[in-house]
């Protein structure tokens, strides 16, 4: 699908309408598919709180995409952090599809992203930072 043929709202922003299985896999137009996550960013802990929610619910991907929305409304300074955890989502989602190689990378980028915001000693929402960071580099998801 090339760039004018995505799915756009009213002021021509890409959207993603079409429908998804659990793990993010499209499903074709029409299909019944999990429930979309909101595309706009949420305020900070509230992000957190709903990434969590659906890591735990068994969809990373949905998790990686609120955190995609904080990481680009963000500032500068959190850009790590919410990378991170959003790289964090991927690499569950791609162990949860059998994508071990894929998946495997991607912790260990979330792990060196992780590290590196908790270097900066910015505050992270109440998230423990470094602890995550030591999950990920053992290949181990949630935060």
């Amino acid at each position: 699908m090339t760039g004018r043929d995505r799915d756009r709202d009213t002021q021509g922003r890409a959207r993603q309408a079409r429908p998804r299985d659990a793990l993010g896999r499209p499903l074709p137009y029409g299909a019944e598919g999990v429930e979309p996550v909101p595309e706009d960013p949420l305020p900070p802990a509230e992000t957190l709180t709903v990434a969590r929610g659906l890591v735990e619910a068994g969809r990373p991907f949905a998790a990686h995409e609120v955190l995609e929305a904080r990481w680009k409304a963000g500032p500068d300074t959190e850009r790590d952090l919410w990378q991170g955890l959003a790289q964090l989502c991927v690499a569950i989602t791609h162990a949860a599809r059998g994508n071990q190689v894929g998946a495997d990378r991607l912790f260990d980028r979330a792990a060196q992203r992780l590290e590196a915001f908790a270097a900066t000693g910015h505050d992270a929402y109440g998230l423990d930072v470094g602890s995550v960071a030591e999950r990920a580099r053992r290949h181990e998801g949630c935060f």
